[in-house]
């Protein structure tokens, strides 16, 4: 029986011991785990603060984009009103020269009608020079 008590402390001590290591090992392991769910916590708010991040500079972009966009449609209303200024005084111009090149067509008409008669009105002069001439010399002569 003595043995048998002996054996028996020595199962119980040994049981005791692999219960401690046991209980050491799942402490450690415990705290291995926490530390890991520590880590892997922190490691979830920096993605999710960097998700967050992307997204309030996606909006900000979209934001942008979206006044671009409006800048863009405004700059191209603007330009087709310019365009359609400029086809106005093209038209206008055209006419204008139109204009022109009529006056200057008739401005040399009514030069040359004018040298014409410029030239009628010469040759009457030089016509009734020659008479005022004859009928001098004729006076001068009866008298």
């Amino acid at each position: 029986v003595a043995m048998e008590t002996v054996s028996l402390e020595h199962q119980i001590q040994s049981v005791q011991r692999h219960i401690a290591f046991l209980k050491k090992e799942q402490m450690e392991l415990l705290h291995d785990l926490h530390l890991e769910i520590l880590r892997l916590q922190k490691h979830c708010s920096e993605l999710t603060h960097d998700l967050e991040m992307k997204e309030m500079e996606a909006r900000q972009q979209d934001v942008l984009d979206r006044e671009l966009e409006e800048k863009c449609r405004a700059m191209e209303a603007q330009l087709q009103e310019k365009e359609k200024d400029n086809l106005e005084l093209r038209k206008e111009l055209q006419h204008k020269e139109t204009l022109v090149a009529a006056l200057r067509s008739s401005l040399r008409s009514k030069e040359r009608r004018f040298l014409e008669e410029l030239k009628r009105r010469s040759h009457r002069v030089t016509i009734l020079d020659t008479e005022l001439q004859k009928q001098t010399e004729a006076a001068a002569y009866l008298s």
